[in-house]
């Protein structure tokens, strides 16, 4: 492999020529935006919360290996999933070295399906259309996450409560981690340039504050919920008993009004993570 450009002088490789050198242009269509901003590129790793353990790094969508890169000057050992089998070639063949010391491993296949292995953290710039089941499968790891989104998704995920943005994705994230945006990233940075900005999140793993029994319930009924948030609690119950699959919505109300009617009132977008889960008790125990 021949480029004119050469890789950066302290030994990290240049985001273009990795694009040339893989003979590939971005398709929008086939959701490849690879970021090709080096200084953005750098600080992604640092975004991993102090202390966390890089002993196996996940990198889900490896591309043309720029991230790749610096997963492997900051961890021990590096997985890189690709769907894209030309791109997975090219990682293996770039970083033949790294794969022949054992140091990287590419899974060619879709991330939303194959096996996902153990890892330590998982570090990604992932495709905007499959964010919401990929962070579906990774939140429940309890790992450390560093991961860039479509902006807006990624202010869904670290949304508070009772502001525009909070909803499902919101009370889902916060049940397993404290989400925080720790840098926006301008179109500009990728090619092809998206329409809209990305933004960076960082997910800190911990335990809820509340407890629930059955933890698919409890999901279903926050899903349940928000499909009628501009209803009251009260109205969201009885109207939505084929999400929830409760049996006994009407049950659940008179349950729920003799402990809090306040909550009966509320809307779903006010509503902490622990009252949902207060209220998953209640349906749980009296509804089903």
């Amino acid at each position: 492999m021949t480029d004119s450009t050469p890789d950066s002088a302290a030994g990290s490789r240049d985001p273009d020529a990795l694009r040339r050198r893989a003979g590939v242009r971005g398709d929008p269509d086939r959701d490849q935006h690879f970021l090709v901003d080096d200084r953005i590129i750098d600080r992604i790793p640092g975004y991993l919360p102090p202390g966390t353990d890089t002993a196996h790094i996940l990198e889900i969508g490896g591309g043309t290996g720029g991230l790749t890169d610096r997963l492997l000057r900051t961890g021990e050992r590096v997985t890189a999933i690709e769907r894209d089998p030309s791109l997975a070639a090219f990682l293996r063949e770039e970083f033949s070295d790294e794969v022949e010391a054992g140091r990287l491993h590419v899974v060619e296949g879709d991330a939303v399906e194959v096996d996902l292995p153990e890892f330590s953290a998982c570090v990604s710039n992932l495709p905007y259309g499959v964010s919401s089941p990929i962070a579906f499968r990774l939140l429940p790891r309890s790992r450390p996450l560093v991961l860039t989104f479509q902006r807006e998704f990624a202010e869904r995920m670290a949304a508070d409560p009772d502001t525009d943005d909070y909803g499902r994705l919101s009370v889902t994230a916060g049940h397993y981690a404290d989400v925080e945006i720790v840098e926006v990233i301008p179109p500009s940075a990728f090619d092809p340039q998206p329409e809209v900005e990305s933004a960076v999140v960082r997910v800190r793993p911990r335990d809820p504050d509340y407890e629930v029994g059955d933890e698919g319930f409890f999901f279903d009924f926050v899903k349940a919920l928000f499909t009628q948030r501009r209803k009251t609690v009260r109205n969201g119950i009885r109207n939505t008993a084929h999400i929830s699959g409760l049996s006994d919505p009407e049950a659940v109300v008179d349950a729920v009004a003799a402990e809090d009617e306040d909550l009966l009132r509320a809307r779903p977008g006010s509503l902490a993570p622990s009252e949902f889960a207060a209220l998953t008790t209640i349906a749980a125990d009296h509804g089903r």
